[in-house]
């Protein structure tokens, strides 16, 4: 049964982090590592894209507990979470879809993604990363943080099975269902270059689980 995104995540806020820090392989490894790789300046602005419960904030304010947060998500009771965890942090929370909301330009320092864009497609992807781009402040970066498909076989599939599946269940519409498609990192580093970032390099990998670094 396909579920739509942010109601999939809504469902699952109890138990949420646990699942991700114990059904995930290396998970309590990169989230630290990917929060490591942000700008560690007091003060340092930071966009999170499908921030969730802010799993990789928690790391990250420990770090720098002056960062100011945007997070934007989908679901509700996510953003909920995490308002309730950083109510003595800077975070401003934007319910909505990362795809549709606007971003402020030149503002960041930096942005950041965990385990939220396989679920789309390299033409969904590289118009939202243009927008990252130039959302970020001339030396900014984006730290991207997801697994990735082993080959292209494996990224058709997974595609054409959401597709199936789709029309199964009759569902003509342009939602965003819960089902994992994602990219090689070939595909992805291709979206962000084409986006227009300068360069992107993989950082590291936990078997399928891999952080990008890509510098405006």
């Amino acid at each position: 049964m396909l579920e739509k995104m942010g109601e999939f995540f809504d469902a699952r806020v109890d138990g949420y982090e646990t699942h991700q820090l114990t059904s995930i392989d290396s998970a309590r490894e990169f989230y630290p590592f990917t929060a490591s790789c942000l700008p560690q300046a007091s003060g340092s602005r930071i966009l999170d894209l499908g921030c969730g419960t802010g799993l990789e904030l928690g790391y990250y304010f420990e770090k720098v507990p002056t960062a100011r947060i945007t997070g934007v998500d989908l679901a509700p009771g996510m953003l909920e979470a995490l308002r309730n965890k950083f109510r003595d942090r800077s975070v401003t929370l934007i319910l909505g879809s990362y795809f549709d909301v606007p971003f402020e330009e030149n503002a960041y320092d930096a942005a950041v993604s965990v385990e939220s864009l396989h679920h789309f497609t390299k033409e969904e992807k590289t118009p939202l990363y243009g927008k990252v781009k130039n959302a970020l402040k001339s030396d900014g970066t984006f730290i991207l943080t997801d697994y990735f498909a082993a080959s292209e076989e494996e990224e058709r599939f997974r595609r054409a099975e959401l597709l199936r599946l789709k029309k199964e269940l009759g569902l003509s519409d342009e939602a965003f269902y819960h089902y994992d498609t994602p990219l090689t990192v070939a595909h992805e580093t291709e979206a962000l270059r084409e986006a227009g970032f300068s360069s992107v390099a993989v950082l590291k990998n936990w078997g399928a689980t891999y952080t990008l670094k890509a510098v405006r």
